[in-house]
């Protein structure tokens, strides 16, 4: 069982910046954030493949976040810029340990984070 432990959430004011790290405790192929707002469904963020050459990102934050990894440390990471209020949410990070294209359905992750708050103010 991999575990995956998020981190670098927080309270930063709109149009600021933060970057979330999630460190798997083994190897894992494909990795995907989510995120959760209060009273909304878990919806996808963004996902890699294992090589790092392949990403996609939802519409709501194309331009604005970039997914990247590295495999030698096992660890995915989100750059959010430009933030917004409406970015405000529970992020959780995703991961699989067969998987080695991307993943963008929630259902196809094995291993799940504990969440990680990401608090945007206006």
């Amino acid at each position: 069982q991999v575990q995956l432990v998020e981190s670098g959430g927080g309270l930063v004011q709109a149009g600021g910046s933060l970057r979330l790290s999630c460190a798997a405790s083994g190897r894992t192929y494909a990795m995907g954030w989510f995120r959760q707002a209060p009273g909304k469904e878990r919806e996808f963020v963004a996902a890699i493949s294992w090589s790092g050459g392949s990403t996609n990102y939802a519409d709501s934050v194309k331009g604005r976040f970039t997914i990247s990894r590295d495999n030698a440390k096992n660890t995915v990471y989100l750059q959010m810029n430009s933030l917004k209020p409406e970015d405000t949410a529970v992020y959780y990070c995703a991961a699989d340990p067969v998987i080695v294209r991307i993943v963008v359905l929630s259902y196809e992750y094995d291993y799940w984070g504990q969440g990680t708050q990401v608090t945007v103010s206006s």
